[in-house]
């Protein structure tokens, strides 16, 4: 005898829930299978409780001592990655992403994502680092930078577009962990923000698009076609001196494990010590690799995958902190 349709319902409810809960960033599917972007999976909205976070997302354990001092990213020309550029689809809507600078003011929800993502990659193909000041737009090109303004408190930062997302209709920007620290973003988990592309190279921008100021079937967000003019680029002095740096070359390819982030080299040189001491270190090197107002205590690059993961859980039971793995 077929169960009765009411005994169906709590299933179908779960099921439901289960579909509304989801994150910020969904599957991406290209028009051009063989141009698929390798997006970050959802992002983090506030915790349903008290001094938690979305999906166990959150804060890294070693965070830099100074979050506020981390410079926001420097506007530069950089040519557009034509993987990453093209028409896609994501949860049933059609996006078309600018091929060029274009001007673009949006107001909407920002987000942010941390240690759940920290290590993986975007749809840039680039490695996402909390601790940087990037973040994920749905339309802007791959790479380009915006300033993103809070406008509760009026606080802003700059930040390199380097992902996919978020694909919510009334959100309009992920940030990374920093960048969201920076705006007070953190606590309630987003925030209303102004989105203002930098026109990198100073000169008149064409009017976007219907297509490319969002996606098809979305909802209507403030979007004009005239900005003011790009706000003054922080210059390279403002970083610290070259001196006081460590590495700050882009590391071999391969596969590493990243043990702490720091603001200050002293802090990252006392934790290569105690690698050191404890004999973590292994026949690899260790290096404390500056980038981005950040010295990042990374090991490798490791021979395998399967060393680098033995690397890292050895590393963790013995500091008791994280040790996460990094593909360059």
């Amino acid at each position: 005898m077929m169960p009765h349709p009411l005994c169906r319902l709590p299933l179908l409810l779960m099921f439901c829930f289960t579909l509304i809960s989801c994150g910020g960033k969904g599957i991406i599917k290209s028009e051009e299978p063989v141009q698929s972007a390798e997006p970050v999976a959802q992002s983090p909205k506030a915790a349903t409780k008290p001094g938690g976070y979305y999906l166990d997302d959150g804060p890294g354990e070693n965070p830099p001592a100074n979050i506020d001092n981390i410079p926001d990213a420097v506007p530069r020309t950089e040519i557009l990655l034509a993987r990453a550029n093209l028409p896609y689809s994501a949860l049933g809507k059609r996006y078309v992403p600018m091929t060029e600078y274009r001007p673009y003011k949006e107001r909407g929800l920002a987000s942010w994502y941390g240690k759940r993502y920290h290590g993986r990659k975007t749809s840039s193909g680039e490695v996402y680092d909390m601790y940087s000041m990037t973040g994920a737009h749905t339309t802007l090109p791959l790479p380009s930078y915006a300033r993103v303004t809070n406008v509760d408190n009026g606080r802003s930062v700059i930040v390199r577009i380097n992902d996919r997302g978020p694909f919510h209709s009334d959100r309009v920007v992920d940030l990374s962990y920093a960048a969201a620290y920076k705006l007070r973003l953190i606590e309630k988990g987003s925030g209303m923000v102004e989105v203002e592309a930098i026109d990198v190279n100073n000169r008149a921008m064409l009017k976007p698009a219907a297509a490319s100021s969002q996606p098809e079937g979305g909802s209507a967000r403030i979007v004009t076609s005239q900005v003011e003019p790009p706000p003054p680029v922080p210059q390279p002095a403002a970083i610290e001196a070259p001196e006081q740096q460590g590495t700050s070359s882009a590391p071999a390819m391969g596969d590493y494990v990243q043990v702490g982030a720091f603001k200050h080299k002293p802090n990252a040189e006392s934790l290569i010590g105690k690698l050191k001491n404890q004999n973590l270190v292994g026949n690899v090197p260790v290096e404390s690799w500056y980038n981005a107002g950040t010295y990042r205590v990374r090991l490798g690059p490791y021979a395998s995958r399967l060393e680098a993961e033995d690397a890292a859980e050895k590393i963790r039971r013995a500091l008791k902190t994280s040790a996460i793995l990094i593909r360059q």
